[in-house]
């Protein structure tokens, strides 16, 4: 790979004046984890990202949103590198993360991958048992400690020890969906990331287990920044800071998804700075 140039149902509108196009990079963030300017991404010659610019802010929860193939989730997966798994894709622009660029030649991708964890759509434990479940990780990636008490807190973070302590040698999929997704956090955690990705991690579960884990990503935001897809937004406006608003505009004959605009999100769903952002956040198209 060449290196880069490097609402839901309309409820009332939990309703920030922020500017559009290039200003939309969030100016106000002071601790930016990552510093996104220009990217464009590729599947083949189907364009799924168009330059798009953000600052995401250290500790802090930032959600994504926006209507569904507007290209959220690929920007997601490229802030990981995960996208380099797919055969012919391209990207352009640049990605910083803590100030080195992601897509650098001599950037090692396992290691960038243990720094920025992702969970997924749908809970996707290993067909093992809940303490190898958490443990596989730190044992491929050579940590050292007592794996125990690694287990342990890991299971602790994601609020799931309690419920598992006297069944550690069981089946991951005993689990119910939402136990699974924290089980999913749990393991992520394990190795001691600095960012988690978060794809829809609540499409799958019901409103209880919904609950639980929007309590944990304001829990562990306090330790991680958390960057979110979501087309909840009632979810985004409870658990995020910032929010980002993506949606697929038409430029040059061809449609891509674009951001419109990003800021906090107490202004982003009372006074966002674009009619488009309006219009999906109270429910008028999306």
């Amino acid at each position: 790979m060449p290196e880069p140039s490097t609402r839901v149902s309309p409820e009332p509108a939990v309703r920030v004046e922020v500017a559009t196009g290039a200003a939309a990079i969030a100016p106000d963030v002071v601790d930016t984890v990552f510093d996104i300017d220009d990217l464009s991404f590729w599947y083949g010659d189907s364009r799924a990202l168009r330059n798009v610019s953000l600052r995401i802010g250290r500790r802090e929860i930032t959600a994504l949103i926006g209507p569904s193939g507007c290209g959220k989730t690929t920007f997601l997966r490229c802030l990981n590198r995960l996208n380099d798994l797919i055969p012919a894709t391209r990207i352009e622009g640049r990605i910083d993360f803590d100030g080195r660029p992601v897509y650098s030649r001599d950037i090692s991708v396992i290691e960038l991958r243990r720094r920025i964890g992702m969970v997924f759509q749908k809970p996707n434990p290993f067909p093992k048992s809940i303490y190898d479940n958490v443990a596989i990780a730190p044992k491929v990636n050579g940590m050292k400690g007592r794996m125990d008490d690694l287990v342990e807190e890991s299971l602790t973070r994601a609020a799931l020890w309690g419920e598992v302590k006297d069944k550690l040698k069981d089946s991951a999929f005993s689990l119910s969906g939402g136990q699974q997704q924290r089980l999913c956090i749990a393991r992520a955690i394990a190795v001691e990331p600095e960012v988690i990705l978060m794809d829809e991690p609540c499409s799958a579960l019901d409103p209880l287990a919904t609950i639980r884990i929007e309590e944990l990503m304001t829990e562990l935001k306090a330790d991680y920044t958390i960057v979110v897809v979501t087309h909840n937004m009632q979810q985004a406006a409870r658990v995020s800071d910032r929010t980002a608003f993506f949606s697929v505009e038409e430029s040059d004959g061809s449609r891509a998804g674009m951001l419109v605009e990003s800021g906090t999100t107490q202004k982003m769903f009372t006074a966002p700075g674009d009619q488009r952002t309006d219009d999906y956040i109270t429910g008028r198209f999306g």
